[in-house]
């Protein structure tokens, strides 16, 4: 019997041992702080931001959250995905006359490419806000090192002259050296890679600004950036207006080939 007891209480005591590093590890290490009305009432609520590192120096945060005690004294909390400097704007993005939440922290990938959430806390009730659907673009090469984008919302499409590049997509054996294209190939266009806050012209409050790479052969070779600006209007984000942005690069005319 007293060898039972013996085996119940180190048991106990083991698997004590072990939850108490975890739960100590969900407390997270404070990250932020900032004071907005978020529910509406037009009083200050204070939001922290938490976050646990993957390793015990690592810039990186394997999870990440906020916290938002109201200025009624109401705890909220919203769950994020982890990365790197994760940070939060407010704004009224939905225009319904509270700000809203914009999470964003950085993947650490080769595009820039950052997490993002957008959530309402109007009311004291979290809700989350569905980001801008990107738009359905399209890229390829072409024959004679002509690239071709398609921009839905664009009247016209975009033809790029890469005659200056030649040589890299020869030996990479992506033309030859007739300029024939030796197999069809798409673009490398990303997602959205990260968004900005910004006044929408002609338009009431403020919107979302978005940016995305469209590379050729690989992710360095860069071509240039589409630029949407995005208005949230009746439930629904429309783009407002878009932009294409070339990479600077030195153009050879067909006329000198």
């Amino acid at each position: 019997m007293n060898k039972q007891f013996a085996l119940i209480f180190l048991t106990f005591v083991v698997c004590f041992s072990f939850s108490i590093p975890s739960i100590a590890a969900e407390k997270g290490k404070a990250i932020l702080e900032y004071k907005h009305d978020v529910t509406g009432d037009g009083k200050p609520d204070e939001i922290m931001v938490y976050g646990i590192p993957f390793k015990g120096g690592s810039p990186y945060y394997q999870k990440v959250w906020a916290e938002i005690i109201t200025s009624e004294g109401q705890k909220l909390k919203i769950d994020y995905e982890g990365g790197y400097e994760p940070k939060l704007d407010f704004a009224d993005l939905n225009h319904d006359g509270v700000k809203d939440i914009l999470y964003s922290s950085a993947t650490g990938g080769s595009g820039g490419i950052y997490n993002y959430a957008l959530h309402t806390a109007k009311g004291g009730k979290v809700k989350e806000i569905p980001l801008p659907t990107p738009l359905a673009i399209q890229g390829y090469f072409d024959q004679d090192f002509v690239a071709v984008i398609k921009i839905p919302g664009m009247k016209n499409a975009i033809t790029l002259d890469l005659w200056s590049r030649r040589k890299d997509y020869i030996s990479t054996g992506l033309y030859q050296k007739n300029g024939q294209l030796n197999e069809p190939t798409e673009l490398m266009i990303d997602p959205i890679a990260f968004f900005e806050v910004i006044k929408i012209k002609d338009k009431e409050g403020f919107g979302l600004k978005g940016y995305r790479q469209i590379s050729g052969a690989y992710h360095a070779d860069q071509l240039g950036v589409v630029e949407t600006e995005w208005y949230f209007e009746n439930g629904e984000w429309h783009p407002v207006h878009i932009e294409w942005k070339a990479t600077d690069y030195k153009k050879k005319e067909k006329k000198n080939r």
